[in-house]
């Protein structure tokens, strides 16, 4: 696991009335959102294929509520202890879970299934005039074959 990533199991509540999830609690998981969106992508897509993104200042907690992503992390920060490694994680309404993403970890997704819905809960708000993202070429992952390139 790439060193400052976070997982939590998270429990659906099913009834006759439907379903209840809680995503977090600030107490619990030290998360502090500035400001909370939704993002889809339809099955098969890559959010981005070419490349992957990355913050400076923000940090990331991804939630998908409805269909299921492969979420894929890159740990390319000089000196961490898990500098090159890459994590992977099947998330949606069958593995229902919360992923903190450290700022400076590359990160993209792709859609497993249907149109997925992902929850990102960010500490930063998005600023459109001088916005924190960096986008990377993609040399780590193969999207068409859900697997790590060998580097050489």
């Amino acid at each position: 696991m790439i060193d400052g990533v976070k997982v939590k199991n998270l429990k659906v509540i099913v009834d006759t009335r439907g379903r209840l999830m809680e995503i977090f609690r600030v107490s619990e998981v030290k998360v502090s959102p500035k400001q909370v969106y939704l993002t889809t992508a339809y099955e098969n897509i890559v959010k981005d294929k070419s490349c992957f993104h990355m913050h400076k200042k923000q940090n990331d907690s991804f939630c998908c509520v409805k269909g299921k992503i492969k979420l894929v992390l890159v740990d390319t920060r000089k000196g961490s202890r898990t500098e090159g490694e890459i994590s992977e994680f099947e998330i949606g309404e069958e593995n229902p879970c919360l992923v903190m993403i450290p700022k400076k970890v590359l990160h993209a997704f792709k859609s497993l299934s249907g149109e997925s819905f992902i929850i990102n809960c960010i500490d930063h708000e998005y600023n459109k005039d001088s916005p924190d993202e960096f986008r990377i070429e993609n040399k780590y992952y193969d999207w068409d074959n859900l697997r790590p390139l060998k580097l050489k």
